[in-house]
């Protein structure tokens, strides 16, 4: 038994991977000799202008801000570069190298990034292009035509299997919140319908304020039609549930993890950029949800009063963490990720999920805290799978958190100011936005984690110079014997 447990820790010791953000941090490129001239200033800019491109495409697919810096210049190092000064905002990549020995030339890149337009296929490719750069095989000139191809390459799925990705997301949210089989189906249709509209309205230019508005009546109106016209029939439905999980959809692809990883890590521009897009489109939510409850009473169609939640028995705890793993699925199809990536989401996010059902709600741990604690089980444990299916960590922490966001909150909040219940909303509003902040700092804090466990060691020569000459040239006293002590004459 022993030297089969030690044969599994000699193998797991032997196939360790790191995320590819770990081994741009970790050690310095595997050769010193630069495969670019760095007198000519023709390689120096190509060089700064390829890494400018794959910085673009991590950026808009929500890699903070840091991490994106550091597999900057990790690629640049790659081949050769490695004085060149990175500036990395929300919108804007610029960087400036100077070249030659007499007169120094100054050369600057300068890109412009593109809006947040999250590509999971994409940030796979480019991840896999950082790590070929980084093992030496790959020249500046295939990876200038790599990222070209990759730039005009459609997404793995298709805009039509996004939003039915968006369709399965709705309906397993309204699964979570203890919704019938009906409910279900009408949350998945409502989810398709809102996304699909969306996705048509910004292709011909609407900002995404205005979107989210139109998401929000669209989530809100139809609910109310189908409670009413189901009360005629005599079928129960419940429209809270549909609407949270509209809200949802709408909160899911906003970047609030994304702003406050770089606030945390330092980049406090690119993350008070990002939290103020998330606050703004979270009011034109806000707004939209009170405008169609509103609408719904105008057209003579009243929302119910709010019911109380009755809390999970055992037997619906395992239709909630289904539930929960069909959202990560969901979202990660929506969001174009591979199949190894939509796999790793869904079992992290059913670990992390179970904690918060099995062990924090029955020991009574508040809905805050209980949401922080899961988020940064959610980081951990997406973090360590992550690393060793080599898929990049962002994917599964932004896939994991989605089944907590607080989407019913967001709706009885408005709900409750609509009907002139201030205390009760903003309350209900403010615990929103804490649910929302702990889960996006939790995540953070167990990618941390995940990231000290599993990095390797870092390589520092100077260290390693000094230990060398405070150790390995002493001469060594012979075995048994103390070291003689030379003694010193005055003066000498």
């Amino acid at each position: 038994m022993t030297s089969l447990l030690a044969k599994i820790r000699g193998r797991w010791r032997n196939t360790v991977r790191i995320a590819t953000i770990d081994a741009a941090q970790a050690a310095p490129p595997p050769s010193p000799l630069a495969p670019i001239d760095l007198t000519d200033s023709s390689q120096v800019t190509g060089v700064m202008d390829i890494a400018a491109r794959i910085g673009d495409i991590l950026l808009s697919s929500g890699t903070a801000n840091r991490d994106a810096k550091a597999q900057l210049h990790a690629v640049m190092n790659a081949w050769g570069l490695h004085y060149v000064h990175v500036d990395v905002t929300k919108t804007t990549i610029t960087m400036h190298a100077s070249i030659g020995t007499p007169r120094r030339q100054p050369l600057v890149i300068f890109r412009v990034i593109r809006g947040l337009d999250t590509d999971f296929s994409k940030l796979s490719e480019v991840d896999r292009l950082i790590r070929s750069i980084q093992a030496g095989a790959t020249t500046p000139e295939v990876a200038a035509k790599i990222l070209t191809e990759l730039e005009a390459k459609p997404a793995n799925y298709g805009a039509k299997m996004a939003v039915l990705g968006w369709g399965l997301f709705g309906g397993a949210v309204t699964l979570t919140l203890g919704g019938d089989a009906l409910a279900v189906v009408i949350a998945a249709i409502m989810g398709t319908v809102i996304t699909a509209l969306n996705t048509y309205l910004g292709r011909n230019g609407l900002p995404a304020f205005f979107q989210q508005i139109i998401g929000g009546v669209i989530a809100t109106v139809p609910a109310a039609l189908l409670y009413n016209f189901a009360g005629y029939l005599g079928v129960p439905v419940s429209p809270s549930q549909i609407i949270a999980s509209g809200i949802v959809v709408l909160v899911a692809g906003l970047s609030l993890t994304q702003s406050l990883q770089d606030g945390i890590m330092g980049a406090s521009a690119t993350g008070s950029a990002r939290f103020f897009e998330t606050i703004l489109m979270t009011a034109g939510i806000v707004a939209g949800v009170a405008m169609g409850i509103q609408l719904a009473e105008t057209l003579g169609f009243a929302l119910p009063p709010l019911e109380t939640q009755a809390p999970p028995n055992f037997s619906s705890l395992l239709v909630r963490l289904l539930g929960a793993g069909l959202i990560c699925t969901g979202f990660a199809i929506a969001m174009f990720a591979e199949r190894s990536a939509v796999v790793v989401a869904f079992f992290a996010a059913l670990f992390g999920m179970s904690f918060y059902y099995l062990v924090f709600i029955p020991l009574g741990v508040g809905g805050v805290a209980a949401a922080a604690l899961t988020a940064t089980i959610i980081g951990l444990s997406g973090g360590l799978l992550s690393r060793r299916f080599l898929i990049p960590p962002v994917i599964t922490t932004i896939a994991g958190i989605t089944p907590m966001l607080p989407g019913l909150m967001l709706y009885r909040s408005m709900y409750a100011l609509v009907q002139d219940q201030m205390l009760v909303g903003f309350t209900n509003l403010f615990v929103a936005l804490a649910t929302a902040g702990a889960l996006a700092a939790g995540v953070v804090l167990g990618e941390w984690i995940a990231r000290r466990i599993r990095r390797p060691r870092v390589f520092r020569p100077y260290a390693a110079i000094k230990a060398a000459r405070r150790h390995a040239f002493q001469p060594f006293p012979r075995p048994g014997r103390a070291p003689r002590r030379v003694r010193r004459k005055p003066g000498s």
